[in-house]
This record gives structure tokens, sequence and C-alpha cells, in this order.
């Protein structure tokens, strides 16, 4: 691996500065460590959870341990946490057609949804199947600043208002990741002003990234993928559900049937997977951040703009850079192929993505395909061309791949002059 004397030289320039940083960041995953190992320890975790099972799998042991341990790690009554769910925006629809009815109206707090969302709820893009075609209203709250508009909360809300979603992450967007306080003072402030109103946290990419979660901020259902920060890149498939015990039911009906419910779906991967990408995940996810971490700093010095900056308190696991060019994206995500582990051989090109408005360009050499905890980044085209990257098993090997994005930014642009 042979990079220029320049982006070497800034490599140690970032880790001899990061160091107090990277401890912070380090002192939770310690905690987090500790969460998981105690609530692993008190649900008496043993290998006979880790079999497979088959057919309507009733009394799943496995499945049912792994339940109630997801349930006590994150501080909530009950979890629905199944290799059933295909991806985290299937867990978040579920939650969705399980919860609302029609006439029942959900509100988007923190502006528009991320594009695969916005196709569940059919209302900017029409789609088959859309909350939209089932009658069921919707209404967003434009930004401020950046931020939600808190103070125009009571504004949205009416008596048909059933559910707020609060995504937590960026998304493709600029807007700052929301903290577990900001998760905190949102739903303490949509339960002041409507009891009943169920606030649905999108938690993609934010698990164990600070020492508590939605669930133990006031957030009545949060959902999110096994691909992502909680599978701690063992977890093959999966997503999970998890809340208030009457809400993950009704979600569970959604997923298998009325009446049926949680009590069925059969374990058809090993189940050690799952238990043991829940007891890295906290390391891991140190890890991605770290990454993160090093890639703002690079590319600020480099000149770039960076979301978040070098400097600002992270609520998930992406960061974003704006690279200003089509060109430019395309560059990044193959230096970042290039230093994969797998695929590295494969050029990445801009594709129609299933859920997508526009093209994404898509970095991926991962173990399990798609699995946004291991490195990878992507990046819509169009302006102003921000690329996001997320996840990463070691440090080390962000490192690199990041090192691999700027150098060849740097061929592209010496080949330009």
């Amino acid at each position: 691996m042979s990079f220029s004397k320049k982006l070497l030289a800034l490599k140690e320039q970032i880790l001899d500065e990061s160091a107090s940083s990277f401890r912070a960041i380090e002192q939770i995953s310690e905690e987090n460590t500790q969460k998981v190992l105690d609530a692993m320890r008190e649900c008496r975790v043993s290998d006979i959870h880790f079999n497979i099972t088959s057919g309507y799998a009733y009394d799943d042991v496995g499945r049912n341990k792994l339940e109630e341990l997801y349930a006590k790690v994150f501080g909530a009554e009950k979890a629905l946490v199944r290799t059933q769910f295909v991806s985290g925006t299937h867990a978040l629809a579920t939650v969705l057609f399980g919860l609302l009815r029609p006439g029942d109206k959900l509100v988007s707090l923190a502006g528009a949804p991320y594009d695969t969302m916005q196709t569940v709820i059919g209302y900017t893009i029409p789609s088959p199947g859309s909350l939209k075609e089932y009658g069921i209203l919707y209404d967003e709250l434009p930004l401020k600043n950046g931020r939600v508009d808190i103070e125009k909360i009571s504004e949205t809300l009416d008596e048909t208002t059933k559910m707020v979603l609060i995504r937590r992450s960026r998304g493709y967007s600029k807007r700052p990741t929301l903290l577990i306080e900001d998760i905190r003072e949102l739903c303490s402030e949509v339960h002041r002003l409507k009891p009943d109103c169920i606030c649905f946290i999108d938690n993609c990419y934010g698990e164990f990234v600070e020492t508590f979660e939605p669930t133990q901020a006031g957030a009545d259902i949060m959902a999110g993928s096994l691909i992502k920060n909680p599978g701690g890149g063992l977890a093959p498939t999966g997503g999970y559900v998890i809340g208030r015990e009457d809400l993950v039911d009704l979600a569970s009906y959604r997923l298998t049937a009325p009446g049926m419910g949680a009590e069925l779906g059969a374990s058809l991967v090993n189940n050690r997977l799952f238990f043991q990408g829940l007891f890295l995940a906290p390391h891991v996810v140190s890890q991605a951040i770290k990454g993160a971490l090093f890639a703002a700093s690079l590319f600020e010095k480099l000149g770039y703009a960076t979301y978040p900056k070098t400097s600002e308190k992270r609520g998930d696991i992406i960061q974003a850079i704006e690279l200003g060019s089509a060109e430019k994206l395309v560059a990044f995500c193959g230096g970042i192929q290039k230093y994969s582990p797998v695929d590295s051989f494969v050029k990445p090109e801009p594709w129609d993505m299933p859920g997508y408005a526009d093209q994404i360009v898509m970095a991926a050499g991962t173990f399990v395909q798609g699995a946004s905890i291991e490195f990878s980044a992507d990046g819509p085209l169009r302006p102003p061309y921000n690329v996001y990257l997320q996840g990463g098993l070691t440090f080390e090997q962000i490192m690199f791949g990041i090192l691999g994005a700027a150098e060849e930014i740097e061929k592209l642009s010496a080949s330009q002059l």
C-alpha cells in the first residue's frame, strides 16, 4: 500500500491530534460493552440458544432469548428481532403499517425522510402499497437552520396525529444527526402536547454511539437493521423493532399475521452470529466512529467541507464529505473499493438503485452484502455530490480506505490539469 508522502504525513499528524478524541470514543465503548455483557449474564445466555429451527418454530428458545436480550440492552419492554426483516426500511415499514390505520396521520419531525422511506410513505414518491394508498395522512415539519424546529411542533400536531417519525441519522442530507439529548427533548415535547402520540425513532446507524438509546430517552418504539450497528459485522441479515410491549405486538402482527405475531418465525441462521454480533457491537461501532473522525480530519485538511466537522459531537456512524463533482464522487468510491477485503478489483459505477430517486454510486466490498456496519461509501449523483461513509470493522482498514479515496481524487485532479 503506497500512498503519497503528503497523505502519509497527514495520517501521522491526524493520529497524533486525535488521541484524546479516540480515548473518549473508547470510553463510550467500554460503558456499552459492560451494558451488553451484564445483560447477557443476567439473561443467562447459553450455547443452547444458538441452534437453528425450522417450520413454525413455536417456542424457539434461541429466538426468544435473543429478543429478551435486546429488550434488556435497549431498556425496553419488548423486542422483535428477526431474520425475516429484509432491511432496516422493512422493519420501519412494518411498524408504520402495524400501528397506523386509515385516517391516522404520520408526521415526520426531522424534515423529509430518507429516500427509501419516501416510497413507503408515498406522498413525495408515489408507489404501490404505500401508506398514502391505505388512506394514512402525512405531514412533515421543515427543518429550521438544519435542526428540528421544536417551537413549531405544536402547530404541526392535530387530533388526527397518531405518530411522529424521528429520524436519528442524517441520511442523504447535511443536517446534524440527532443526539440522545435531542431525542429526549423532542419526545418530551410531543408527549406534553399530545400524550397519546407515538414517538417512533428510526434508529439506523445510531446504536451504541452514545451510552443511552432512544427507548431510554422517552421514545415509544424504534426500529433498525441488524446489518448495521447492532449486528457487529456478524449478523448476516435481519432487523429489529423495540419498544412498548403493546406497540411491538402490533408490529409483529404486520410481520406475520394477526393472531400469530411473534409466536412464529424460524431461526434459519445460526443464532450465534446474532448473539456474538451484539456482544461485539459496541467495540465495532467505536472503530467506525474513529474511522469517521479520521476521514473528517483528513478531508478538512485537504480543503473539503465535512458533516459533521471534526470538532462536532457525533450521534451516528455516518461521515459526509462534500466533493463538489460527480467525477470526484465516483473516484472516491473507487478508492474505498480498492482497499476493501472483498471485490477489491471491482470498479463502482452509478446505477438505478431500488427505492432511490437518483442514481447511486456505492463502494461496498463487504463480507455481508450491503452491510453498512462494514466499511462502505455511497452517495447520490446530485449536487453538491456528497459522499456518505459509514461503518468499518477495524480502524486500520478504514484508514487505508480513506487514504485510498484521497489518493484516487489526487490522481483525478492531476489528470484534469
